[in-house]
């Protein structure tokens, strides 16, 4: 079967899809003060256009594990785009906020089954020894897509209607459709097996609360009792929901990839690396736009040259996964990590603007040591049979991750803001202070982020990270 499979045309189809849905996703991160105006809505009803997607997101993802045995690869990726297209379609035309949030929701319905299924085609078609530098073109759609989302949203916000979001969006996806219907093969047929209704109902709820709960620590605090409700309900649900994966023969999502040595160990690194890369994301724009006075756009700019060159250097790092294997990359990466964290704690109201654009870059150039060839690394040490599980795992990892790191930053970011701004106006100040305290605060924010970085590295360090190779040499070694 892999052999009959044009593997070039593949992904190149798979490509284009994952793109498209990652730009979708970051599309609207810095037009949401626009919504605001044009719907005549509060910021935080807006916050539900990033909010409902992550959680519909992160509540479809842990489903994914099934729908990969279930249904075929064709039908999977033919009906993400078709939803896709069909969200896209309603927030186009929509005439008020209630319309355009459910084309929003359809949207991440899409996309919450697009990157499983992309990472486990790849694993499938692809022997271990050459799985790096495939996951590294992945790892171009995956990091280009949001790299030029915020400057590409910025623009059309700024020079054409809104509507030009998701207007835009659509011949390309009707494009892509068509291209899977002609190009797309079945990796997998899929199979007649039985939904195990409570195993749902357990995962939305327990991965819903918990999303929720943490995407809105940073904003509410994390003495809000529905904060803390959502954290620990859906904890004590998550804990039921393991529980009934374990004692099942055929489980949902199976939960024993953890049992891996390894699949734990690369788990832990992405959900750290992922913490500082969405943190830093919130972050660096909090201190250019609250503290600095640029415009969106400008922030935009400012991280675009890193985030292409973090794009282009994915399939390079990915070819020297499949020869040195993770660990000197991982180790490499953190090298320039570390440092990209560590200049920005001392931040002030002149840091220049080309400094931190090459601060940015050399962070970049750190994640694509790390970001493709860690997922590469945990999925390589499993079994084929629990891949799809592995990758299902895998990306709720880091929508929690994600999450957590952006509640945890912000949460220190408005603390130490506050406590700067009554210093400032105690020492007699007048003008000038919420600038001020956005900047001594965003410094001490990445005092966090770079304790993270230190940890990862240390983990990196006692982690035993095999040089991935082939079937063939693996039964050599036996």
């Amino acid at each position: 079967m892999v052999q009959q499979i044009n593997k070039k045309v593949l992904l190149f189809v798979l490509l284009l899809g994952g793109f498209l849905s990652i730009l979708n996703q970051t599309l609207l991160n810095v037009a949401l003060s626009k919504f605001m105006e044009v719907f005549d809505v509060s910021a935080t009803t807006v916050q539900w256009l990033a909010t409902g997607f992550m959680l519909v997101n992160g509540i479809l993802i842990p489903v994914t594990a099934f729908l990969m045995k279930r249904f075929s690869t064709r039908q999977l990726f033919i009906s993400s785009m078709l939803l896709l297209l069909v969200g896209s379609i309603f927030c186009a035309i929509a005439p008020n906020f209630t319309v355009l949030l459910i084309g929003r929701m359809i949207q991440a319905a899409g996309a919450g089954i697009i990157m499983p299924l992309m990472m486990s085609v790849v694993m499938f078609i692809f022997p271990p020894e050459k799985r790096g530098s495939a996951m590294g073109l992945l790892g171009l759609a995956m990091i280009f897509a949001p790299a030029i989302a915020p400057t590409l949203s910025g623009f059309v916000i700024e020079f054409v209607s809104w509507r030009w979001l998701f207007i835009g969006l659509i011949p390309l996806v009707i494009i892509i459709i068509l291209l899977a219907f002609k190009y797309l093969v079945n990796v997998s047929e899929g199979s007649k097996t039985e939904l195990d209704v409570q195993s749902v109902i357990l995962s939305t709820i327990g991965f819903g609360l918990v999303l929720y709960g943490f995407s809105n620590a940073g904003s509410h605090g994390w003495d809000d009792v529905v904060v803390l409700a959502s954290i620990i309900v859906g904890i004590l649900v998550l804990v039921l929901f393991t529980r009934r994966q374990l004692r099942s023969s055929d489980p949902f999502l199976n939960v024993r990839v953890f049992q891996n040595k390894t699949f734990t160990m690369t788990s832990l690194i992405n959900i750290i690396v992922t913490m500082m890369l969405y943190a830093d994301m919130i972050l660096l724009p909090i201190y250019l736009q609250d503290g600095r006075g640029f415009t969106a756009f400008d922030a935009g700019l400012l991280l675009l040259p890193g985030a292409i060159i973090n794009a282009v250097l994915s399939p390079i790092t990915g070819k020297w996964y499949d020869r040195f294997g993770a660990k000197p990359l991982f180790i490499i990466g953190l090298l320039f990590v570390i440092p990209s964290m560590w200049v920005v704690t001392d931040l002030t109201e002149t840091t220049t603007f080309t400094f931190l654009m090459i601060r940015t870059i050399f962070l970049r150039i750190g994640l694509s040591f790390i970001t493709m060839p860690l997922n590469t690394a945990g999925l390589n040490a499993l079994p084929k049979e629990l891949v799809t599980h592995g990758t299902a795992v895998n990306n709720t990892v880091r929508q929690i991750a994600g999450a957590i790191g952006t509640a945890v930053v912000v949460t220190i970011y408005s603390a130490k803001a506050t406590g700067y701004a009554d210093d400032l106006t105690a020492q007699g100040l007048t003008e000038g202070i919420a600038a001020l305290a956005s900047i001594f605060a965003s410094s001490d924010a990445y005092y966090f982020m770079m304790i993270l970085a230190i940890v990862a590295l240390v983990i990196t360090l006692f982690t035993p990270l095999k040089k991935p190779m082939s079937p063939e040499k693996a039964e050599e070694l036996q």
